[in-house]
C-alpha cells in the first residue's frame, strides 16, 4: 500500500481526473466477483488493483473448505484489509443443511471471518424457515443473501419467475440483505438464459421492478451475459459471479469505455464541455 501511494504522489496527472474530464460518472462498487480457488497472492493482487470496484467478494464453491485453511483465512483477511465484504457461495450452505450441520457451518463461517453467507435451494430442499436461518446467522454476526433458481432445471418460465419472486420476498422479509438470480458458470440453458445463451430481458425486468437494482444481483459469468445485462439495464445493474480477471473489462463497459459500449447512448459518457480543460489544468498545478 505504501508503494502504491508513493507512485500516485509522484505523478501530477491522475486517471480519476481524466475520467471525470471525459464525462465518466462516479459509480459505487456494482460488481461482486468470485474467487473459484485462486491462490492468496493472486487474490491479493486483484484486491490491490480492483478493490474499489468490488461490492462483495464471493469465496465461491466449496474450494475454500478443502484449500489449506491458512490460505483461506489469509484471503478473507486480505479482503477485510481492503474493506471488501466477503460472502461464501451457496453450495456449502445447501450441503450443510442437507447433512444437518447448519450450526457448525455458521460457526465456521463466522470464525473464518466472512461477512455474509449465501443461502439457496438450487440442488437441495430447504428444511429451515428463512426467519430461522437469518436469525441463526445474525447471532453469529453474519449477513444473509439468498440465491433464486435451481441449478439443474433449465431456463426460467413465467410460472417459475412468479414463484421465485414470492420466495425472494419471503427471504427479504426475514432479513436477507440481497437476492441473487442464478446463472451458474455458463449463463446458458439456465435462469434468464436459454440453451443458446439468449438473455430473457422481460423476466430480468420483473425481478428488477419487484426488488430494485440495489437488492437484486444478476449472475453474469461470461462476456455475453455481462454485456447483455448492462445493455438492457444500463450502468446501475449489479452483477455477480464475475471472474476476477474479467472485472476490469466489466467496469470499462459499465462506464462506456469499451468500444461496444461507447456506441450505446445510455452507456456512453455524457461530457460536460466545460469540464475537461478545467479538470486537467487543475491537475497540473
Amino acid at each position: 500500500m505504501k508503494g502504491r501511494e508513493e507512485f500516485i504522489l509522484k505523478n501530477r496527472l491522475h486517471t480519476g481526473e481524466f475520467l471525470r474530464a471525459i464525462g465518466v460518472p462516479w459509480l459505487p462498487p456494482l460488481s461482486s466477483p468470485f474467487d473459484p480457488g485462486y491462490d492468496p497472492i493472486t487474490l491479493e493482487s486483484h484486491l490491490d488493483q480492483s478493490a474499489h470496484l468490488m461490492s462483495v467478494l464471493k469465496i465461491s464453491m466449496a474450494c475454500w473448505l478443502v484449500a489449506d485453511e491458512n490460505a483461506t483465512r489469509r484471503k478473507v483477511a486480505a479482503a477485510r484489509q481492503y474493506k471488501v465484504p466477503t460472502v461464501t457461495g451457496g453450495g456449502p450452505f445447501e450441503i450443510a443443511v442437507a447433512q444437518r450441520q447448519l450450526p457448525a457451518y455458521l460457526d465456521l463461517c463466522a470464525d473464518i471471518g466472512v461477512s455474509r453467507i449465501e443461502c439457496g435451494e438450487g440442488f437441495t430442499e430447504m428444511r429451515n424457515k428463512p426467519t430461522e436461518i437469518v436469525r441463526m446467522a445474525g447471532e453469529r454476526g453474519l449477513e444473509v443473501q439468498f440465491e433464486l433458481g435451481k441449478k439443474h432445471e433449465g431456463s426460467f418460465t413465467s410460472d417459475i419467475v412468479d414463484s421465485l419472486i414470492g420466495r425472494g420476498q419471503e427471504w427479504l422479509d426475514a432479513g436477507a440483505v440481497q437476492l441473487v438470480v442464478e446463472a451458474r458458470e455458463s449463463a446458458q440453458g439456465i435462469g434468464l438464459f436459454d440453451p443458446q445463451g439468449e438473455f430473457n430481458a422481460a423476466f430480468a425486468n420483473r425481478f428488477a421492478k419487484t426488488f430494485g437494482l440495489h437488492t437484486v444481483l444478476f449472475e453474469a459469468p461470461n462476456k455475453a451475459s455481462q454485456f447483455a445485462l448492462m445493455d438492457f439495464f444500463g450502468r446501475d445493474v449489479h452483477l455477480c459471479n464475475v471472474r476476477l480477471e474479467e472485472l476490469l473489462r466489466v467496469e470499462i463497459y459499465r462506464r462506456g469505455l469499451h468500444a461496444d459500449a461507447f456506441i450505446k447512448d445510455h452507456l456512453r459518457p455524457k461530457i460536460n464541455y466545460r469540464a475537461p480543460e478545467r479538470a486537467m489544468s487543475q491537475a497540473r498545478r
